[in-house]
């Protein structure tokens, strides 16, 4: 019975990337097929889907500065858009009511609140994997969009408490004192090395957190996050998140698969989702305006905006406990159950294509941004020989290198603006900014730029930095680096004039290094 799982799920997702979408859209079709072939979910969906949150929720606090979390934009961008979303699909819900519309005719204020509760919600599962695949998560518009899912989150564990039988333990309140415990964790991390025992580590840590945080009466996926959050500032935080990221994935797809296993949808349900996936422009378009009111710059506010215009899997949490409580009619769990799949084929269309989407539409996207805000990032000036993109351990090998020629100028770009700081501590020219930003390029001095070297992660943000770089007027040479050959030949395609194969020259590299030690004794 697994095999059918895992064959039609693979099967789903695999028919889907042709097309050029993410695979999870096929996972979500998947879950719905296995329902209707009468198969149901049993503990090994559920045990996967709990895994991958756990793991997904663990991996995003170990990129998440508390701080962040203390930005306007975040905590007030989060608490506001939710308040306007309750109050606007309230009263919409309550007119669809009086004019006697199937699963919206006898619906009350309490009931009416309740679904706009739910649909104020952003899926956090949805959202971090398409920033993941981006490589967005430590990007500016990323972390606003992160960290206002986590004050979304907070907001849904406080419902959860309130409203079920169980309340939080007294002890819960020692949990406040867990960052005392953050010393013992990081030499924990420190004496793991770097092999199979650092990713038992994280497992150790996500479903340890999730535990302690049970046993009090809380949900167990907040404490991974806040145990992740503990682990953030450690030198091998990224190290941890990327021995994760492969187990992570392969388990969210029980999550994807668990949506589909609600419930089977009627014609009249899926009418009523539709209706509520109508609304997912707008919940879209209140994000970017709000975001750009509280100061953050348009191409930021819009890409957070797109990252977060879906629903939750917390909405069905809310429609779950409501159809418990006798407030909502059980068809209103489907129905959320179908609202939040559409939202999440609707977004990752959407965020697929974000940054083509800004550049075809930034003129008109920038006249919602207010005056007097600016480029936040340094600009290059006309000085530099060679740009090193990426200041990750490749880009800073390259960086290195390079200033062992007297005669070339470097400057370094990197994403992580802790990350370009600490660079700069360190005596590197180093500027914090996105490569994939258009406006940056537009702004830069590249008259003198001889030499572009992309050290990004994602042969993705490759593609794209050289696209804006050409569209920025660039002539100079640009080099890249792949980790396989279809992607070697794809960023060649591109128009990039050399890729070095990481892991097919690394060999070359070492050998080419350590050939002078033959005839030696």
């Amino acid at each position: 019975m697994d095999y059918i799982w895992i064959a039609i799920a693979f099967s789903f997702g695999f028919i889907i990337k042709q097309f050029g979408l993410p695979p999870l859209i096929g996972y979500l079709a998947a879950g719905f097929a296995l329902n209707a072939m009468g198969l149901q979910a049993n503990d090994t969906i559920d045990a996967l889907s709990n895994i991958g949150i756990l793991l997904l929720l663990f991996t995003v606090g170990l990129k998440i500065h508390f701080k962040s979390l203390l930005r306007p934009a975040v905590w007030a961008g989060a608490s506001g858009h939710m308040l306007a979303i309750v109050l606007l699909t309230t009263i919409n819900s309550l007119v669809l009511a009086y004019l006697g519309l199937q699963y919206f005719d006898g619906l009350d204020w309490r009931a009416a609140a309740l679904i706009a509760f739910a649909v104020s919600f952003s899926s956090t599962v949805c959202a971090v994997k398409m920033l993941e695949e981006r490589g967005e998560l430590r990007s500016n518009h990323g972390q606003v969009a992160i960290g206002i899912l986590i004050i979304q989150d907070i907001a849904a564990v406080l419902f959860v408490v309130l409203t079920s039988d169980t309340t939080p333990s007294l002890w819960a309140l020692g949990l406040l004192a867990l960052p005392l415990a953050k010393p013992i964790l990081n030499r924990l991390i420190d004496r793991c090395g770097h092999g199979e025992m650092l990713t038992l580590a994280g497992f150790f840590l996500a479903f340890g957190a999730g535990e302690l945080f049970a046993l009090t009466g809380l949900k167990a996926y907040l404490g991974a996050l806040v145990f992740g959050m503990l682990l953030s500032n450690h030198a091998k935080a990224s190290e941890l998140a990327d021995t994760l990221l492969g187990f992570k994935d392969i388990f969210l797809i029980g999550f994807f698969l668990s949506i589909g296993f609600t419930a089977l949808p009627t014609v009249d349900m899926l009418f009523a989702a539709l209706i509520m996936a109508v609304a997912l422009p707008i919940k879209a378009a209140m994000f970017f305006v709000w975001l750009t009111r509280l100061q953050l710059r348009s191409r930021s506010a819009f890409l957070a905006a797109l990252s977060l215009a879906n629903y939750s899997e917390f909405g069905l949490i809310v429609a779950s406990f409501s159809v418990a409580g006798g407030l909502l009619a059980k068809e209103w769990l489907v129905i959320m159950a179908l609202a939040v799949s559409i939202s999440f084929v609707f977004s990752s269309v959407l965020n697929s294509r974000a940054h083509r989407l800004y550049c075809r539409y930034s003129q008109f996207i920038k006249r919602f941004e207010r005056s007097g805000l600016g480029h936040p990032e340094a600009h290059l000036t006309a000085d530099k020989t060679v740009i090193v993109i990426g200041m990750g351990r490749v880009g800073v090998g390259a960086y290195e290198a390079l200033l062992s020629d007297p005669e070339q100028s470097v400057c370094g770009i990197e994403l992580d603006k802790a990350r370009a700081e600490q660079h700069k501590i360190d005596g590197r020219v180093v500027i914090a900014a996105d490569a994939a930003d258009p406006d940056f390029w537009a702004d830069a001095d590249l008259g003198k730029v001889e030499l572009v070297m992309l050290a990004m992660p994602s042969y993705q943000d490759i593609l794209a930095t050289v696209n804006q770089l050409h569209e920025a007027g660039y002539r100079g040479k640009t080099a890249g680096i792949a980790k396989y050959p279809d992607q070697q030949e794809a960023l060649l395609a591109a128009g990039v004039d050399e890729v070095f194969n990481l892991y097919a020259e690394a060999g070359a590299g070492f050998a080419e290094q350590s050939v002078h030690l033959l005839g030696k004794s």
